[in-house]
């Protein structure tokens, strides 16, 4: 989804622009605070919600400062206009990558801020409506939970386009359907319902779309009342577990149970559980 053009930038978020949009690109994506939730919205429902090189770069920033900030305990991104994600922008993508040598960056890019999104400290939840194809696909499949309406379009679909996906179908979707259904969504270009999407293991969750702001706050709730420091050890080795052989993650194992245990919030855990009161977490 973009280059390294953005970076040598040095202006603010808020004053940034895409190359498509007046709009600020606070605005384009817009972050909450909401409690424990922060809440990231794309805000381009002109377009589907296509993200732009300024937009990517922005996504870096909130991964990062949601990370920084100890009363964020879950991440949901989501679309406005009742639709999550559509890809890249084509216009930008036309005039500024396609037949240019800096075509690549726009891989790197992309790449880039979405293992930022996958390797985050806080878990996060794509919330799907509308179409999530693409570079939205590749951002929910960067999540670690996606919830969606029954009636969402859900694929990879480059192939449509006789394009490649640059951030991540090679490596997670096999990791979370395996290799044949794999090859079904990425060399078909299909979309998914939310239902059939669910069926295929791609997501958590499908719901009405009456119901889907139910299913989305209730199943965030399990997330929020958790130790945020135990949440992020068990998320980091949860991520490295398909990666290394038994004894290796054996050690892994033994290693974070000690790290674990000589937390603050493995004390405040096992003290509230014994005193029968809800456990107040510090995150350490």
């Amino acid at each position: 989804m973009a280059a390294e053009i953005a970076e040598k930038s040095t202006a603010s978020a808020k004053s940034k622009t895409s190359a498509t949009d007046e709009a600020p690109v606070e605005e384009q994506i817009q972050f909450e605070r909401d409690g424990h939730v922060a809440r990231v919205w794309l805000n381009r429902p002109h377009k589907k919600n296509c993200v732009t090189v300024p937009i990517l770069d922005r996504l870096d920033e909130i991964i990062t400062e949601v990370d920084a900030d100890p009363e964020l305990r879950v991440l949901v991104i989501r679309g406005r206009g009742n639709t999550f994600c559509s890809g890249f922008d084509l216009d930008s993508l036309k005039s500024e990558f396609v037949g240019k040598s800096n075509a690549i960056d726009v891989a790197v890019k992309s790449a880039k801020v979405c293992d930022r999104l996958y390797s985050m400290k806080t878990p996060s939840v794509a919330v799907l409506e509308g179409y999530v194809t693409a570079g939205g696909f590749e951002i929910m499949i960067s999540c670690d939970f996606a919830i969606a309406a029954d009636d969402a379009k859900i694929g990879d679909f480059h192939i449509n386009r006789s394009l490649f996906g640059g951030a991540g179908p090679i490596y997670r979707v096999p990791r979370m359907i395996g290799i044949r259904k794999t090859k079904e969504l990425m060399l078909t270009g299909k979309l998914l319902s939310g239902v059939e999407a669910a069926d295929f293991d791609l997501i958590n969750k499908s719901a009405p779309a009456e119901q889907l702001d139910e299913t989305v706050e209730e199943f965030i709730s399990h997330l929020t009342d958790k130790s945020p420091f135990t949440m992020w050890l068990t998320k980091m080795t949860i991520d490295r577990s398909l990666d290394a052989d038994t004894q290796s993650l054996m050690v892994m194992e033994h290693l974070a149970v000690g790290v674990a245990l000589n937390s603050e919030d493995a004390n405040e855990g096992v003290s509230a559980f014994l005193e029968k009161r809800e456990p107040k977490w510090t995150g350490r």
